[in-house]
């Protein structure tokens, strides 16, 4: 993919974007309106309207603690890959299945063609975005995963199924942009769960992104990337988001062996630990994170979604990214000519 379209969106952002992955802790009364919304005891009105009040209340944390690219929180969502698939026509839901430890989601089962048919999170996406000027990262779930993670009853293979879903998460793409979405992010958390069928998964995503003047992003968490590694810089993005700052894997030495092309979003806080990290920690591993790409090319975000946090924590933690990420492009602007220290167009 060509160069990031920063100019061609009047997209500014300093040296070093903070952001996050996607997902936010929800307040208790929202939780308790969805478990009371399976019962019918609570309609999508009142649902929404929480969801609503929820996005508003962490849009301003994200902008009192500094972010510059925020979310949404996917604060009306139960299920990254569960909400795309009850949107869509010919999917539904099944049971639980283990996905980690004990987190769980719901299976969907492909029972005939899919079909997009109308969107899904562009009211979601234009309801935070009229709530702050600071970009809105919008977020949809990748026809990879939502394959990968589906029973397929329809379909005559893995391939094909991908790419009838890549065909209608384009429209919402589309739709996202006409919108005014400048950034799209894509969540492929199966991305290297069969790397042999890394070559179509890039097909399918542009069949998802040709022609779609956004900035791009794709976001895997927690997946053995070496093994689509340096396979994955074809992916048609301009940036990929990767929990890789703690990784044992020695990616110094493979980006030094096959040089990383994007631009990269480094988790930098580990969402699966109630201890807050510190802005020492942080700084540190936003320092060997530039060891792989130049300033330019780097972003800063968690390792994942902090839905699994409290508010309290996500907050501590966040703030602890900001702060180590100043100080790192404090350090940068005392040895960059450019004012500001701002990132490249």
């Amino acid at each position: 993919m060509n160069r990031a379209p920063f100019a061609e969106l009047g997209l500014q952002l300093p040296l070093l974007p903070t952001s996050m992955v996607g997902s936010l802790p929800k307040p208790p009364e929202l939780v308790a309106a969805r478990a009371q919304f399976a019962r019918g005891s609570v309609s999508q009105r009142e649902l929404d309207d929480l969801a609503e009040e929820a996005i508003v209340w962490w849009l301003q944390r994200q902008e009192e603690l500094g972010l510059d690219v925020l979310v949404d929180g996917e604060l009306y969502r139960g299920d990254m890959v569960a909400y795309f698939a009850d949107a869509l026509d010919g999917m539904e839901i099944a049971g639980l299945v283990r996905s980690y430890g004990n987190r769980y989601y719901q299976k969907p089962v492909i029972r005939g063609a899919v079909h997009w048919e109308q969107p899904i999170t562009v009211g979601w996406w234009r309801f935070a975005q009229g709530h702050t000027p600071k970009p809105v990262k919008a977020i949809v779930t990748g026809p990879y995963t939502l394959m990968d993670w589906s029973f397929d009853e329809h379909y005559p293979d893995r391939r094909a199924a991908c790419f009838a879903l890549a065909r209608e998460i384009r429209k919402e793409v589309e739709a996202l942009a006409a919108a005014g979405a400048h950034i799209i992010q894509i969540d492929e958390p199966a991305l290297s769960v069969r790397p042999q069928e890394l070559p179509w998964i890039v097909e399918a995503l542009s069949l998802v992104t040709a022609g779609i003047r956004v900035y791009w992003i794709l976001h895997a968490c927690f997946g053995a990337f070496e093994t689509v590694y340096p396979g994955m810089l074809a992916l048609p993005v301009h940036n990929l988001d990767l929990a890789i700052s703690q990784s044992a894997v020695d990616w110094i030495d493979i980006f030094r062996r096959d040089r990383f092309t994007k631009d990269l979003s480094v988790g930098v806080l580990d969402v699966h630990s109630h201890a807050v990290e510190t802005a020492e920690a942080v700084s540190h591993r936003v320092e060997r994170a530039l060891q792989l790409v130049p300033a330019e090319a780097l972003w800063v975000t968690p390792d994942c979604g902090l839905k699994t946090r409290t508010a309290d924590e996500a907050m501590a933690k966040l703030g602890s990214m900001i702060t180590g990420t100043r100080r790192v492009r404090e350090r940068l602007a005392g040895t960059d000519a450019r004012p500001g220290g701002e990132r490249r167009p």
